[in-house]
């Protein structure tokens, strides 16, 4: 017998790292620079690509921008420094069809869209895995602050070791399949010691700032790109109070998201109305904003759509019965308790305390607890929400027992 071969490495694939091949998403930032220097370290035979997913001019000369211009430079310099192989791979029509257009039409339908999800989803951890396939790799590594574990025959997600870098909430849609292949080296590390390393492998990119959320607007003006895109989001209406008053009118839905209070542009209208505003409410075909006090956000339950479970057992048959979960509504919130159910032939989420301004097209991400390093079950998008003043069915089992 090859003990060697059936000796599980520190990515737990079976024998020595010299034996396995290692690709790693470099956006050119730290974190995967990073990832790419400690696996070359541990001996892995490691292969850098970088995507290239938008036009390289515009974004050439703006700090935190990733995937372009100065980015492909600093990814190509990390690579040469480790000695490793580096290819750039032009997915910038693929990214413009599945991103950049997504964004445009979901902030058209009235919702806050998240880009790096939809990247995530559709473009690393599809269009990548393809090629990382292509050239032989046995693991595909990026340099997010997630932890993944064994578990049982596949693997599981959880929260970082650094609660503060966390970005579990943006890998929800990562698919049981795309775990087997998937490594995160850095959820047992926080920012300070991964600068640290970048430092002691000599990277010219040790203090680079971070990137930013919207990679693509390099004007970091969205409504530019969502106007010329989506004309319609740009359409005229009224913003109106949920009593019905007629306060003003805005210039496009596209200028406004669940719960926001500044820039409404009511002026006096909106000191008039004697307390502070916010957006409760879009209603895109009638291109309307509805406004109403802090209270008015608060919600009790969402319908969900394009529900990823990675979770013990079936979708079906726990959100039937019901079960007691953590959720989280946006990246920077905590999770918080929940009960995911199945209503009518859609999988929703009731808050066990009502949850203030819930936007659609956000994220509702499942967790097995409110702990730090909680299990990611997976989740889905905000399709719609419930206000609390609604009346709602009783809660499930789970919630009730």
């Amino acid at each position: 017998m090859d003990v060697a071969a059936n000796h599980l490495n520190s990515l737990d694939l079976p024998g020595a790292p010299e034996q396995c091949r290692v690709v790693v998403a470099m956006s050119g930032g730290v974190d995967s620079s990073v990832v790419a220097a400690l696996l070359k370290e541990q001996g892995y035979d490691v292969v850098g690509v970088t995507m290239q997913l938008y036009d390289q001019g515009e974004a050439e000369h703006r700090p935190g921008s990733c995937c372009a211009g100065q980015d492909i430079f600093d990814a190509r310099q990390a690579a040469s420094r480790l000695g490793i192989p580096h290819y750039v791979l032009d997915y910038e029509t693929r990214f413009r069809a599945k991103v950049i257009d997504a964004f445009a039409q979901s902030y058209a339908d009235g919702e806050t869209p998240i880009p790096c999800v939809t990247c995530n989803q559709q473009i690393k951890f599809t269009d990548l895995f393809d090629m990382a396939r292509d050239l032989g790799a046995d693991a595909l590594a990026t340099g997010h602050y997630i932890a993944s574990r064994a578990d049982g025959a596949g693997r599981a997600l959880y929260r970082a070791k650094d609660s503060d870098r966390d970005q579990s909430y943006f890998l929800f849609a990562t698919t049981r399949e795309q775990l087997q292949m998937l490594r995160f080296p850095l959820g047992e590390m926080s920012k300070p010691e991964v600068r640290e390393h970048a430092r002691r492998f000599g990277l010219a990119i040790a203090d680079k700032p971070d990137s930013q959320d919207i990679c693509f607007v390099p004007t970091g003006r969205y409504s530019d790109i969502v106007e010329r895109l989506a004309p319609q989001a740009a359409a005229p209406g009224e913003i109106v109070h949920v009593d019905g008053r007629v306060l003003g009118r805005h210039s496009g839905v596209m200028h406004y998201t669940i719960g926001q209070r500044r820039g409404l542009g009511l002026g006096s209208a909106g000191a008039s109305a004697g307390e502070p505003l916010y957006v409760v409410k879009i209603d895109a075909a009638k291109a309307r904003v509805t406004v109403g006090p802090r209270s008015a956000l608060a919600t009790k339950q969402v319908a969900l759509r394009d529900v990823n479970w990675i979770g013990p057992g079936a979708l079906e048959d726990v959100a039937a019965a019901g079960l007691e979960i953590a959720v989280r509504v946006r990246s920077t919130r905590p999770p918080v308790p929940a009960v995911l159910e199945s209503r009518n032939g859609e999988i929703c989420v009731e808050f066990v305390d009502d949850e203030s301004g819930v936007a659609p097209g956000q994220a509702c991400v499942f967790y097995e607890n409110a702990e730090p390093r909680a299990r990611v079950l997976g989740g889905g998008f905000i399709r719609s929400t419930q206000a609390a003043t609604m009346a709602v069915e009783p809660l499930s089992r789970a919630a009730s027992a």
